[in-house]
């Protein structure tokens, strides 16, 4: 491994720990022996008249010290998150097969049907359905129930132009006013069971249809 020598062993240490561990380890010994030789070197010739500042030798021994300690906390930091994922990892495998509630919204549209629940905490006037894609984008608007209580609305995947939408993630939205105008509470859920864990990315997802989902989106399980 090519180093770059230290030209001045008044000039301080880079204080950035570099990604890999054991690099960093090595370049630094390489660093800290080139300084102690050009240290050594410049006390044996330098000027009795005028000697250098001590000071500046043990502020430069203190760096080293302290990008030495930095790397060795990255390096136990690594290994916190290596457990973290881990343990989120077989905590994930316990949700295969179980049916999950989810309160964000969104649901699965797959094979052309897409299940959602909500409520309305009192009598509406009228109550506006929208439903949105991936991308934020609003394919569908309808009218919804005004009773308070829990409702079931079925979706079909098909747009209001009767097009037959692909599967995916969608997010339906609720929109309950009273008769006078005012504003009626309202919350959606969704359910499904899950099929699949990917753990293709840097935490693991829980799949269910066409739909991926954080382990943090979870509000229920069932058997």
């Amino acid at each position: 491994m090519t180093t770059t020598p230290v030209a001045n062993p008044a000039a301080p240490p880079s204080t950035t720990a570099p990604a890999q561990t054991p690099d960093a380890v090595a370049q630094l010994s390489t660093n800290f022996s080139t300084f102690l030789t050009l240290l050594t070197t410049q006390l044996k010739n330098q000027d009795p008249t005028s000697p250098m500042d001590s000071n500046q030798f043990t502020q430069q021994l203190v760096q080293f010290s302290q990008v030495e300690q930095q790397i060795d906390t990255n390096s136990h930091l690594k290994t916190l998150i290596s457990q973290g994922t881990s343990n989120a990892s077989t905590m994930a495998a316990t949700y295969l097969g179980k049916k999950v509630s989810m309160t964000n919204g969104n649901a699965s549209l797959s094979n052309g049907a897409a299940n959602w629940t909500y409520n309305l905490g009192t009598e509406a006037g009228s109550t506006a359905l929208t439903i949105s894609d991936a991308r934020g984008k609003i394919v569908y608007a309808g009218a919804g129930e005004i009773t308070a209580g829990n409702h079931s609305f079925a979706w079909n995947g098909r747009d209001n132009n009767g097009n037959q939408l692909n599967d995916g993630t969608y997010t339906l939205a609720v929109n309950a006013t009273t008769a006078s105008g005012g504003a009626v509470t309202s919350s959606v859920a969704s359910a499904g069971a899950v099929t699949q864990i990917d753990m293709t990315g840097g935490s693991p997802k829980l799949v269910i249809g066409t739909m991926e989902i954080d382990l943090a989106d979870v509000a229920a399980i069932a058997n």
